[in-house]
Order: structure tokens, then sequence, then C-alpha cells
């Protein structure tokens, strides 16, 4: 088992499985002498700005969050999906717990990545509130990341898929293409992808990752299936969500077929 101080939508307890991290417990936390930022530039600018936390020394600043207990095993998961040795590096901390204070692993986003120009979005701050008020943080941090500014929202159009030569795949046949992603429907060749792109070419390579998109919005409870995704039966708030992706999917990668979610 490792401890791991989350402090930024890693608080939420929903965020944090979707990304396929399910802690033994969860304890909230106070890490004093840092900060709380959004200055790490997300993958997709239309996503703005997410955590991070820089040191000051000072012993009246202070980032609230969340002490997980993990197993062993989600610390390469935790990696993957932190972009660890990319966009964020690990290192120890020491937050202080009801119990006094604990080492804890966290993330810190590296120099490539830090833009302090960023603001989160309305849903990436949603997030990180939700879990601040589930986690019993208190309610002075929470009502600091309540007004807190945010990126304006963009307008996207509807979609439209490119070609009518499309490939079609399934889940096994993507499978068989480490370079493709799906999402809602969609499939990309993210073999071209710009640098700063190549580290989600593990991650999301030969997978569809539209059920990992909706269990990321700020509206959802974790519950969602991909039945629901292939019957439609998402909210219009979640089918405005990915269609900005497809968006910037089709500004990164190249755009090569459909997804059969049947």
């Amino acid at each position: 088992m490792f401890l791991y101080f989350g402090y930024g939508s890693n608080i939420n307890l929903v965020s944090l499985r979707a990304k396929g991290v399910e802690p033994i417990s969860s304890q909230r936390a106070v890490l004093w002498g840092w900060c709380l930022r959004f200055n790490v530039q997300h993958w997709f600018r239309h996503e703005g700005g997410v955590g991070n936390i820089e040191q000051t020394n000072n012993p009246d600043d202070f980032v609230e969050g969340v002490v997980h207990t993990c197993h062993d095993e989600h610390l390469a998961s935790l990696d993957a999906i932190e972009s660890y040795g990319l966009g964020y590096d690990r290192i120890v901390v020491e937050p202080e717990t009801i119990n006094g204070l604990v080492s804890a692993q966290t993330y810190v986003g590296l120099p490539a990545f830090l833009d302090d120009s960023c603001l989160p979005t309305r849903r990436y701050l949603n997030i990180v509130i939700k879990g601040a008020e589930a986690a019993g943080l208190s309610e002075h941090y929470i009502e600091k990341l309540r007004s807190r500014p945010v990126q304006p929202e963009k307008d996207y159009p509807d979609f439209e898929r490119p070609g009518t030569n499309d490939l079609h795949f399934n889940r096994q046949t993507l499978a068989l293409k480490p370079q493709f992603t799906a999402l809602a429907g969609a499939v990309f060749d993210m073999g071209n992808a710009r640098d700063k792109h190549k580290g989600l070419i593990p991650l999301f390579g030969g997978k569809d990752m539209t059920l990992f998109y909706v269990k990321r919005h700020d509206t959802s409870d974790g519950n969602e299936t991909l039945e629901d995704i292939a019957n439609g039966s998402i909210s219009d708030e979640v089918k405005r969500y990915l269609n900005a992706y497809l968006n910037e999917y089709a500004k990164e990668y190249l755009y090569v077929g459909s997804y059969d979610y049947k």
C-alpha cells in the first residue's frame, strides 16, 4: 500500500475512480508551506489549466486535500493518468492528517507544461469543489475555490466526419491498432501527434475513451455505462463536452473511421 495526496480533481472520488483508482480509505489533510495553482497546461487548450501545487516555504500558506490509501498496483495507473515524467513529476510531501504528519506521494507540474496565464474550466473546478465538499474540507478553503476565475467556455460546431471512405472498428479490431483511439463513435490516428501528445498514445491507444470522458464530466455520478453511450442515454451537457473534444481531436489527430459500440 502507499499514501497519495490528492489536491485537484483527485480529491473527488468519482473522478479518481474514473481513472481506475479505488482507494482503500481517504482522509482530509493539509499541506503547509505550499499553495494551490491551476497552471499546468492541459493537453487540449480548451480545457485550460489543471491543478498544481508550488512550495512557498511560507508557513501561513497551505493546500487542503485528501490523503488516499491506495493499493500498490494503482501507482502505475496514477503515473499514467498524471503523465508522470512528461506533464508532472512525482514527489513525496508531508501533509498533516488527523493522526499527524504522514509521508505521501503527490504530483507537481513540470516546467515545460507550466503556464501562469491558464485558468481552470468551470467543469474542472466543479469537480474539485464537489470533491472538497464531500471530503469535508474547510468552508473557508471551499469558498476560495468557488471564487476562482474560470476560463470562458468555447462554442463548437457539431462535429462532422471528414471523407466517405471510413474504416470501421469495434472493440476487438481497435485493440489491434495501438496508435488509434476512439471517441464518441469516431476513430483517430494519433501516430503523428505533436510531441506533447506522445504521452497519450500508451494511455488512449487501442481503446475507446468515451466512457472515461463521460465519467470525467462534473455531472457524472460514476455509474454511466457503455450501454448508455450506445443508446445515446447521456445528457446534452455531456454530449456538448464530447463534441468539443471531437473538434479538438480533429485538430490534433487524423480521423480514420467510425467505432461500433454494439
